[in-house]
């Protein structure tokens, strides 16, 4: 797969090597690309180097992954750019980084994810990576049994199915929560973020926190 990485920093950079490992073609991204070259090299030839722009139109799925309050400005460059595509989103609003953008995101029902996806309304959102820290993305890939879960919301069926193979790809274990606006559940402040739990213990989490009427048929996820 073609995977575009729009941000390079802990979080993209450790997955795009885990990407890049398990044989995809990353493109990764920064207004200064110039400045990426020492990480593409290390990447090897699957891997190259762009603006975000190029990403986008680079990857069958995007990975975005910067600051949440970039976003925004980000969104009047590359929305037309992602439509129809499977954005996998990392952010987090944090109000001492992120300011103004945090509590508005914060206040959203949905959390910031779904705040996220209402400014690229033809992209297929989903919300990924955000809750495990980079070292441990890093340290921990690949387990040979009880891997490390890899929490996952969206609307979209498909976005699933990308994500879950991703997640797969990289060494761990996806574990589908639910709909976009699930997403807030496994936000900064919630029990299960940034807890490195593995994928049993984060299923059973979710189910004690999922809606009656999502229990009987939990969402499905790709094989």
């Amino acid at each position: 797969m073609r995977i575009g990485i729009i941000g390079a920093g802990m979080i993209g950079s450790t997955l795009a090597k885990l990407w890049a490992d398990a044989g995809h073609e990353i493109l990764i991204s920064t207004r200064h690309p110039d400045e990426l070259q020492s990480l593409v090299e290390e990447l090897g030839p699957p891997a190259s180097a762009g603006t975000p722009e190029e990403a986008a139109k680079f990857g069958e799925t995007v990975l975005l992954t910067v600051p949440l309050k970039a976003v925004p400005a980000l969104a009047n460059d590359l929305e037309p750019l992602l439509r129809g595509k499977v954005v996998l989103d990392t952010g987090n609003a944090y109000e001492q980084r992120d300011g103004d953008i945090a509590r508005e995101a914060s206040r959203n029902p949905g959390g910031s994810a779904a705040w996220a996806a209402a400014l690229y309304p033809q992209s297929k959102w989903v919300k990924a990576f955000n809750s495990v820290y980079y070292k441990t993305l890093a340290s921990e890939a690949h387990r040979p049994t009880d891997p490390v879960g890899i929490p996952l919301a969206s609307d979209s069926q498909e976005a699933l199915d990308v994500a879950s193979r991703l997640v797969r790809d990289a060494g761990f274990e996806p574990v589908v929560v639910g709909d976009l606006g699930r997403g807030k559940e496994f936000e900064p402040g919630t029990p299960v973020y940034n807890t490195g739990m593995r994928a049993s213990a984060l299923r059973r989490a979710f189910a004690k926190r999922a809606p009656a009427s999502s229990r009987s048929e939990p969402p499905r996820a790709a094989p």
